[in-house]
């Protein structure tokens, strides 16, 4: 799920009573209408998002269905879970008992790797509430907590890059109507400089609190207490990119993408684009749409994208611009991987959460129908947690777009496996 709902007993009974009336009442079952009315009314009334609606619907599919009239019919992928023969109550109180008291990932369809992810997310959330109750006084004889955080606070200065110079990179890529990506970068840079200056005043005024030389603000006391605690500072965060790294990472993240901008403002607009370099990906891929719109003199709300995964070469091999579109990476796939054997998507290998996509190929097309079948239409998304703030497009800020990936299993499969493609990682 994208956000927790607080589905009740009263959602299951009003379901039951339901499917108790159509069975009774109906000489062949609605499996529509109960599908309908299940994840649309009775559950999906709770449901704000999107794609935690298409979830609901094929959760629900995958049991309101004619096959569940068949004995023996699996509801699993090993077949542990399945329909069992007319039999006594007795019969069904020992099928039930055998059942494992912690349900399996698979009774939900999704991979034995959900598990690690699971338990992962509870021991992150444990340790962080172990050290919210942390005492803020040091005890003993080695360095106090203020010269901890003084010292921190004088590295982290050391390492924030410079801002931008907005005049150079405005007279070096001025505002065209052939390139788009001009604005795109200018952009970037003005987004990126509201981060850099903000990290670059607050961590000398924090130094300063800390020796007496300004007053601990409210602010500046609890951007000491998140640089001690590795958690990035709240006004670093609002204004900074969406992410879920503690700070150590996080600031080698944010160097890394000032580093790409570097790069496309000193050698010209890249070959190849880390697409989990920017601030705001939906900007990018609408200026792509624009240099082909603009180029064919097409109306660009007539274009969408089609994909191509171009599995045999990584971006280092790339020597040329593509002749229309762009060539991205960066991004991860969660929930399964990619078959290079196959080109296709595949089972997830045990113990690995996380596999690297491809370079892909982003080409626009004008009016193009998407595909009915030999895919599965995968969410990107631009950290972990899925869920965001919801903003004017009807989509969570956390959300960057709809992804085609080639697929020989049917589209239920990978929806309940939850896949889905991510721009960055925790770490």
């Amino acid at each position: 799920w994208n956000i927790p709902y607080a589905f009740t007993n009263e959602d299951l009974m009003v379901c039951r009573k339901q499917l108790k009336i159509f069975v009774e009442d109906y000489d062949e079952i609605p499996y529509k209408v109960l599908n309908y009315v299940g994840a649309e009314v009775n559950y999906g009334g709770r449901v704000t998002d999107d794609k935690d609606s298409r979830l609901i619907k094929t959760i629900l599919k995958n049991f309101i269905c004619p096959e569940m009239m068949n004995d023996g019919h699996k509801l699993s992928s090993s077949g542990f879970y399945y329909v069992i023969e007319p039999g006594t109550k007795e019969d069904y109180i020992e099928y039930i008992k055998q059942l494992p008291l912690n349900p399996m990932p698979e009774a939900f369809g999704l991979h034995e790797n959900a598990e690690i992810t699971t338990s992962q997310n509870e021991t992150i959330a444990l340790l962080q509430n172990v050290l919210s109750m942390q005492p803020r006084a040091a005890s003993g004889t080695g360095k106090t907590r203020e010269e901890i955080i003084g010292e921190l606070a004088a590295d982290l200065e050391k390492q924030t890059p410079p801002v931008f110079n907005l005049e150079m990179v405005s007279k070096a890529y001025p505002t065209s109507y052939e390139e788009s990506m001009n604005t795109v970068l200018f952009q970037e840079c003005v987004r990126y400089n509201r981060l850099l200056h903000d990290m670059s005043i607050t961590l000398k005024q924090v130094q300063k609190a800390l020796v007496g030389e300004v007053v601990m603000s409210e602010e500046l006391e609890k951007m000491a207490d998140a640089i001690f605690d590795n958690n990035v500072p709240p006004s670093w965060t609002s204004k900074g990119f969406l992410s879920l790294k503690p700070l150590g990472s996080w600031i080698q993240d944010c160097n890394a993408r000032i580093d790409f901008l570097n790069a496309w403002i000193n050698k010209g607009t890249p070959k190849v684009y880390w697409i989990s370099g920017f601030f705001f990906p939906q900007a990018f891929l609408t200026g792509t749409l624009q240099n082909y719109a603009r180029k064919n003199t097409i109306a660009v709300d007539k274009l969408s994208f089609g994909y191509d995964v171009k599995d045999q070469i990584t971006h280092l091999d790339i020597k040329e611009k593509p002749e229309s579109g762009c060539l991205c990476y960066g991004m991860y796939l969660e929930g399964c991987k990619w078959s290079f054997e196959t080109h296709k998507l595949a089972e997830s290998d045990p113990k690995k959460i996380f596999v690297d996509l491809p370079l892909l190929h982003l080409v626009p097309y004008a009016e193009r129908a998407v595909p009915d079948s030999g895919i599965y239409k995968c969410p990107v998304y631009k950290v972990l947690s899925r869920t965001g703030t919801l903003s004017t497009t009807g989509h969570s800020t956390n959300f960057v777009m709809w992804l085609e990936i080639p697929s020989d299993q049917s589209e239920d499969i990978w929806i309940r496996a939850g896949v889905a493609i991510f721009l960055s990682l925790r770490y």
